[in-house]
């Protein structure tokens, strides 16, 4: 989330908590509706911190104003909800995932996508029958059902009367329009009174946080009143307008503001409607600035997900923007509350970015466009997690705080056919990436969008389309792994791809282990294996290990084994983190297999340590997965049950099953009849359902404290 100030701070709404709070007791959906900067984010989070007690599965808050596109609606919502799977059907991922929870799901800023999230919460609502939503938006949803709330600007007070000269007052800037002075017969006459409205106090606020020490007294009040009344109470305005005391005095700051509002009411209408008072807000603050903090405001509206220094420079300037004046810039626009600080360096509000984008022209936005989009295929390239590197974790978490940005410059490589080319390598760079962090769904959305604009049968599109093929093959999809394999390896068969072909060998095996054909898919492995070899492709050679380890595991355990120690001693000299913990997987299966328990455990724990931190659902999964089978062999029931329970609870959300992984099905079957048959029944299916209920951290702690703890541990849940 992002605002202006500290979000700690929350200003008066005690009528609209209330409203929104009484309207959450009677419906499944509401909305928070008005314009912009009026609001809605805060109130709903306020809102959703004061219900969470009441929700017993929870009060989850997903930002969608980063995303480009509502054909990722979706995913991304499923990957906010931990939901980070194989399964190719996300909607049905998220159904399954809800369909028996009591959670608030908070939508906040879903105008962009107004159509597709109606239709989503539509699905949603109709299919998990415990769930409510609360949503934020400039105008409805139009779904049945929907409840909605429009957020008001702030409470103002009633207009000052001017004071007459001569009576120890100031008279600060010009008197109000008549019309504007018109009001009720008892106007506020009192700091006290002023100071009853949420307005005003916000105003004081903010400018506290400017002027130390402001505050609101018999001298300044009636201009205070003024000010927030010009600015109708909206919270964005009236922050824009506070931090301009920075230097201008406040009987400076409300006749500027006065002068500004009367010139665009005399060109239209004789009041503004409180969107034009916003935007003339907006456009004050940035005809204030500079014409380098412009232009460094219009170019930064590019970034959806913030920007941090060296990207800004590298970026933004050019053409009026010296790079070594960047910093300054950005400080000066942080001082006039147009970024703030957060997430990746500096954020800008939507309201605030959009305006920006108004401002390029189409030739600056052309340049800029392309650079920006030159940017982040560079950083992914230079970011690859497929590669056996010191600083792979560094690289992943990096990212994942730049995906926002980064499905900006994909979105302007398809807008652009010209750039499809930059698209498609972002996309297939990020492989990897997509694979851990379980966004298979969103990877392929991109690939196969680039692969539809590139259609020349070269490098760039035989190494999309196995990239394609290895996140289809993740989620099971054989369907439409197997044409985009066949592709590859025609384009990779001719003379100069020579380098392509242990990747569609590999991609060929990992397909055949996938539709059960174990033993020809290991030939594949190790054909491929041959040949990163051959070329010393040491990153090729590192996922081939990892393959051939695991889907190994049940038929040669000994050659696996090998395998997987190859591959633990080459991600260890490497200082690989990433690659080391599926290396600990793939050799504690291995050595399971073998019959060797204390060095598997050893192995898994720390696996599932290292990946629990991460949040690597996949790998921490199957790690739960093996340990129960541990647990199981040295009579623990209880505790194998416990961990299968906190296995499948993981599965389920990755809309996978061990069923269908060869080196899962057999032992997860036997172990869990074992257990059963052990405890009994009724036992074991409580010890399961209370693993299931452990979650991701509490399931790690099981899962990698010594034995001897657990039982300590079972109360904590």
């Amino acid at each position: 989330m992002t605002f202006l100030l500290d979000k700690s701070t929350f200003i008066g709404r005690r009528w609209e908590l209330s409203a929104a709070r009484k309207a959450l007791s009677r419906t499944r959906l509401l909305t928070l509706t008005g314009p912009g900067g009026v609001g809605k984010t805060r109130l709903a989070l306020r809102l959703a911190e004061n219900l969470r007690n009441k929700y017993r599965d929870g009060v989850e808050v997903i930002e969608l104003a980063t995303l480009e596109t509502g054909e990722l609606l979706e995913p991304a919502v499923a990957e906010a909800l931990g939901l980070r799977g194989v399964h190719p059907d996300p909607m049905g991922l998220l159904v399954e995932h809800l369909s028996h929870r009591r959670t608030l799901l908070v939508l906040d800023n879903c105008e962009h996508l107004d159509t597709r999230c109606a239709h989503f919460v539509e699905r949603l609502l109709h299919a998990t029958p415990r769930l409510q939503v609360l949503v934020t938006s400039r105008h409805s949803l139009g779904v049945n059902g929907e409840q909605v709330l429009p957020v008001p600007p702030l409470s103002v007070p009633e207009p000052v009367p001017e004071p007459v000269p001569g009576l120890g007052e100031v008279q600060a800037g010009p008197a109000l329009p008549e019309e504007a002075r018109a009001g009720p017969r008892t106007p506020s006459r009192t700091v006290r009174e002023a100071a009853r409205h949420d307005s005003v106090r916000l105003f004081v606020e903010r400018a506290a946080h400017v002027v130390p020490g402001f505050s609101l007294n018999a001298g300044n009040f009636a201009c205070v009143v003024r000010l927030v009344r010009r600015l109708e109470g909206i919270p964005l305005a009236i922050e824009l307008a506070a931090a301009r005391l920075r230097t201008l005095s406040l009987e400076e700051l409300a006749y500027e503001l006065d002068r500004r509002f009367d010139v665009l009411a005399t060109g239209g209408t004789m009041a503004l409607p409180r969107h034009q008072t916003l935007r003339a807000t907006i456009e004050w603050s940035f005809r204030l600035c500079s014409p380098e903090e412009r232009r460094l405001w219009a170019r930064l509206s590019m970034f959806a997900g913030g920007v941090d220094l060296d990207t800004a420079e590298t970026v933004c300037s050019r053409e009026g923007i010296d790079q070594a004046d960047v910093l300054d810039l950005l400080a000066g626009l942080v001082d006039k509350s147009v970024l703030c600080r957060g997430g990746l360096g500096f954020r800008m509000l939507e309201s605030l970015r959009a305006y920006g984008c108004e401002q390029l022209t189409p030739a600056e936005r052309q340049w800029l466009r392309r650079r920006f989009v030159g940017h982040y295929r560079e950083l992914t390239e230079t970011h690859r997690t497929d590669q056996l590197v010191h600083d792979q974790l560094d690289r992943y978490l990096a990212l994942r705080k730049e995906l926002p940005n980064i499905r900006v410059a994909l979105q302007a490589c398809l807008d652009e056919p010209a750039l499809a080319p930059l698209g498609l390598g972002t996309a297939s760079a990020m492989w990897c990436f997509w694979v851990l962090a379980g966004a298979l769904t969103e990877g392929r959305y991109w690939l196969e969008r680039g692969l539809e604009l590139v259609p020349e049968p070269g490098r760039a599109r035989a190494t999309a389309l196995w990239a394609d093929s290895m996140l289809a093959l993740r989620q099971g999809d054989l369907d439409a792994a197997l044409p985009l394999l066949e592709d590859c390896r025609a384009i990779a068969g001719r003379s100069g791809n020579e380098d392509l072909v242990p990747y569609a060998v590999r991609t060929a095996g990992v397909a055949a282990c996938t539709a059960g054909d174990t033993g020809r898919g290991l030939a594949l492995l190790r054909e491929s294996l041959a040949l990163h070899r051959s070329l010393n492709d040491m990153d090729g050679l590192m996922f081939n290990l990892y393959f051939a380890a695991a889907y190994g595991s049940t038929e040669d355990p000994r050659l696996a084994a090998e395998f997987g120690e190859e591959l633990l001693a080459l991600s260890e000299s490497h200082h690989a983190l990433v690659s080391r913990a599926y290396a600990q997987f793939a050799l504690g299966v291995a050595r399971w297999n073998l019959g060797d328990y204390e060095q598997a455990e050893a192995l898994l724990t720390s696996a599932a340590q290292f990946t629990g931190e991460i949040d690597d659902r996949w790998c921490l999964t199957q790690c739960l997965e093996v340990l129960a089978w541990i647990a199981g062999a040295r009579d623990e029931h209880e505790r194998a049950a416990e961990l299968l329970g906190a296995a499948h609870a993981l599965w389920q959300a990755a809309g996978a099953s061990p069923e269908r992984l060869c080196y899962h099905a057999a032992w997860h079957e036997r172990c869990t009849r074992q257990a059963r048959h052990a405890l009994g029944k009724p036992a074991f299916t409580s010890a399961f359902r209370h693993g299931a209920k452990l979650g991701v951290d509490q399931a790690v702690t099981y899962a990698i404290r010594p034995p001897e703890t657990q039982p300590e541990l079972r109360h904590l849940s």
